[in-house]
């Protein structure tokens, strides 16, 4: 029988820690094959709309900080917390630049009508992209052509994904189960990981997973 561990990750693109713990995941998936090179993983990227109150347009970044966190010495602080973590992962993540906190609803659908119909390279590959698109290249991910941009240079047919996006707030559903937390890991079904943990502690949660699987599985 082979061994398999299925993990699903809660996430939304504008959250930089979505990011950093998807680096961290990375890593932690490094380690467990070389421990367990039998077993097979299986990677489910679910999306979350964080702030589905958010315009179309979206609002300008700096605005939506200052009123989140007070203050613009608060909102320094957490974009210095938020390098420090990106930067220990290799990941260079200035929020200074980013202009437009943007409606992530068309973005979501967008990832996952393609998951649906692409393979995993093409999944990954626009999950990437989309990240990229908002935290280095700062572009709008509310944007309808936007989408398509990246979609195309995903190699997506766009063609198959017009009707998925709206262009009209509405908000996106999300997939059951999903919580405001974010990002947020659960392993078999079994455990949850909440937050950008370090690569160790994804580790962890991973083979004690497997082992509660292993052992479920154990006949009486």
């Amino acid at each position: 029988m082979s061994r398999r561990l299925e993990i699903d990750v809660f996430f939304d693109f504008i959250c930089p820690w979505c990011l950093i713990g998807k680096r961290q995941l990375e890593h932690a998936q490094v380690q467990f094959r070389n421990r367990h090179p039998d077993v097979q993983i299986s990677t489910r990227w679910h999306g979350v709309q964080l702030l589905p109150q958010l315009p179309l347009e979206g609002e300008p970044f700096a605005d939506f900080y200052r009123k989140r966190l007070g203050n613009a010495d608060a909102m320094t602080m957490r974009q210095a917390q938020v390098q420090k973590a990106a930067a220990a992962v290799g990941l260079t993540i200035d929020l200074s630049d980013i202009e437009t906190m943007p409606n992530t609803a068309d973005a979501h659908r967008l990832f996952e009508r393609v998951s649906a119909l692409g393979n995993a390279a093409q999944r990954e590959m626009l999950l990437e992209r989309m990240f990229a698109a908002y935290f280095r290249k700062r572009e709008n991910l509310g944007c309808r052509e936007t989408l398509l941009a990246i979609a195309r240079s995903c190699g997506v047919d766009t063609e198959a994904v017009l009707d998925c996006l709206k262009g009209d707030a509405t908000p996106f559903a999300g997939a059951p189960g999903a919580t405001s937390g974010v990002p947020s890991f659960q392993l078999d079904g079994r455990l949850t990981v909440i937050g950008a943990q370090p690569a160790q502690a994804l580790l962890t949660a991973m083979n004690q997973a497997l082992k509660e699987g292993e052992r479920e599985r154990q006949p009486a």
